[in-house]
């Protein structure tokens, strides 16, 4: 299918391209799907999110227009509102949009939000997706958030309640015997963690944060439940993170940290390729 092959949908513009909204994954361009980079490399117009890892970026064409819409929790973010039109914008122009979001569009990612916007305008949208940080940061330090000896299934929440919103089900979460992947719950991880002690969770469960999942920033660290926000606090691990919550936190291997930020001879020859040829461009190009 070529960028302008899209099904015919009533009340909608046929004569313009839809919008593409790409799932970026965690950071390591080699986790992107071959749909997603050949969409970045094609791309006029790129919105990107400020978790999208730079050389992911750099696969766009020499040409193309990168917009940085970040959004991103405790700092100056990009209103919401603005992007839509953003977008709405570049597209009625005629211009091939790619928003560029981190991890996957419909995982936190007010993709739902956007394909609405896009759709009110009367223009196509299509969503590529990504890998979520809720799997891909567990599974950076080896660790599964499904063992059928430990859980029999996970659960991905928010730390962050919507302003004006209801929180979480923090006690139906914690009696549910299910991993608990918490995605933006660094910043509140103590009130957290009192929340899930005063549930009924045991002080020594297994837990582990994971920040910047496969990038060479990687850092994870392991605690018991009551301890997780000295432990995070003690090693300076720094949002974008993952909380996971739940035995299965205690597999895996936190020394991976170190073999994918590049410390010894253990480093894979890809990832060493990648960050020799940050701008790559030639990859997308050749998968156009």
């Amino acid at each position: 299918m070529s960028l302008h092959d899209t099904p015919s949908v009533p009340g909608l513009r046929p004569d313009l391209p839809p919008v593409w909204l790409v799932g970026a994954g965690p950071g390591d361009p080699e986790l992107l799907t071959v749909r997603a980079a050949r969409l970045i490399g094609q791309a006029d117009v790129l919105l990107v999110d400020d978790l999208v890892d730079r050389r992911v970026v750099a696969l766009a064409r020499p040409g193309a227009r990168v917009l940085a819409v970040g959004k991103r929790g405790g700092c100056i973010s990009t209103d919401q509102a603005f992007i839509h039109q953003l977008m709405v914008r570049e597209a009625l122009q005629g211009h091939r949009v790619v928003r560029l979001k981190g991890g996957d569009p419909f995982v936190f990612g007010r993709g739902a939000e956007e394909c609405d916007a896009l759709r009110e305008a009367g223009l196509a949208v299509e969503v590529v997706s990504g890998l979520t940080a809720g799997m891909a940061a567990p599974a950076a330090v080896g660790m599964p958030v499904t063992d059928r000896r430990h859980t029999p299934g996970v659960i991905f929440v928010t730390g962050h309640a919507q302003e004006g919103g209801s929180a979480p089900p923090w006690q139906a979460l914690a009696d549910s015997g299910l991993t608990l992947v918490v995605y933006m719950g660094l910043a509140t991880v103590g009130a957290l963690v009192d929340t899930l002690l005063g549930c009924g969770l045991s002080p020594g469960l297994p837990t582990a944060a994971i920040a910047s999942a496969h990038t060479p920033a990687q850092r994870s660290v392991r605690a018991p439940l009551a301890g997780l926000p000295q432990a995070i606090a003690s090693a300076g691990i720094r949002s974008p993170a993952v909380l996971v919550i739940g035995s299965v936190a205690a597999l895996g291997r936190v020394d991976l940290d170190f073999l994918l930020a590049g410390a010894g001879p253990s480093r894979t020859e890809s990832a060493r390729r990648l960050d020799a040829e940050a701008p790559a461009r030639g990859l997308a190009r050749r998968m156009g």
